[in-house]
């Protein structure tokens, strides 16, 4: 399990100049216009739901990536820690958002452990990337790090044929999947689909006031509390 791990880390930083080009639907990710406008639309349902909340004093970011959700966490929070175990992906995040409102922290999510609480935690396409036998750990690691009536988001995959055929992605069975970069690199990686209610059942025996939701095809994504 730990070269795993270890090999999804390398995945992400060899991945990072080009993981835009994946959310923006660009490149070998683009599969026609009525695609990217569908994608689109329901990425906006969840801003939205991001957005529709009041302002949080500190939120925690968990594998912000290139900055995508970065960037609209800082429009409702007054500081966010940007926690990532990749120094390419906090470099194009740094660079793309040159916000001094984020504090960027390279470190293993697996290991990480919170020295204070936040008013918020999210994570945006991450989850599907924590090993089965290490969700229960890290779900436990979440709820320390949030503070009583703290809001928990999250944002993932929903639909495991998302991927064009030009990017090659395989899946390996069980938690596995084989991505293949722009470049011909192949890695393996964990990528679990959740089914929502299942998901929400998990969340609930961990301690959360949480529902999980999906848009109409693409995503899964949950808004909930930590109760006081």
């Amino acid at each position: 399990m730990t070269d795993l791990l270890q090999h999804q880390i390398e995945y992400y930083s060899a991945r990072a100049p080009e993981y835009d080009r994946w959310f923006y639907r660009q490149g070998r990710y683009d599969r026609g216009p009525a695609f990217k406008r569908q994608w689109e639309s329901e990425a906006q349902i969840v801003r939205e739901q991001l957005l529709n909340a009041p302002r949080q004093a500190q939120i925690l970011e968990m594998a912000p990536g290139t900055g995508i959700w970065t960037e609209q966490l800082i429009r409702i929070g007054d500081q966010v820690t940007a926690l990532d175990a990749s120094p390419e992906m906090i470099a194009i995040n740094k660079a793309k958002l040159a916000s001094d409102k984020v504090t960027y922290i390279q470190t293993d999510l697996f290991t990480w452990q919170a020295q204070r609480q936040y008013d918020m935690v999210f994570f945006g396409f991450w989850l599907s990337h924590v090993p089965g036998e290490k969700l229960s750990a890290f779900l436990s690691a979440v709820y320390e790090a949030l503070a009583p009536g703290g809001r928990l988001f999250f944002v993932d995959s929903q639909d495991r044929e998302l991927s064009h055929t030009r990017t090659e992605t395989e899946n390996l069975g069980g938690e596995l999947q084989q991505r293949v970069l722009s470049d011909g690199r192949r890695y393996e990686i964990v990528k679990i689909y959740y089914d929502p209610a299942q998901l929400t059942g998990t969340l609930r025996d961990s301690g959360f006031e949480i529902e999980v939701l999906s848009t109409p095809k693409f995503f899964i994504y949950a808004d909930g509390v930590k109760p006081i």
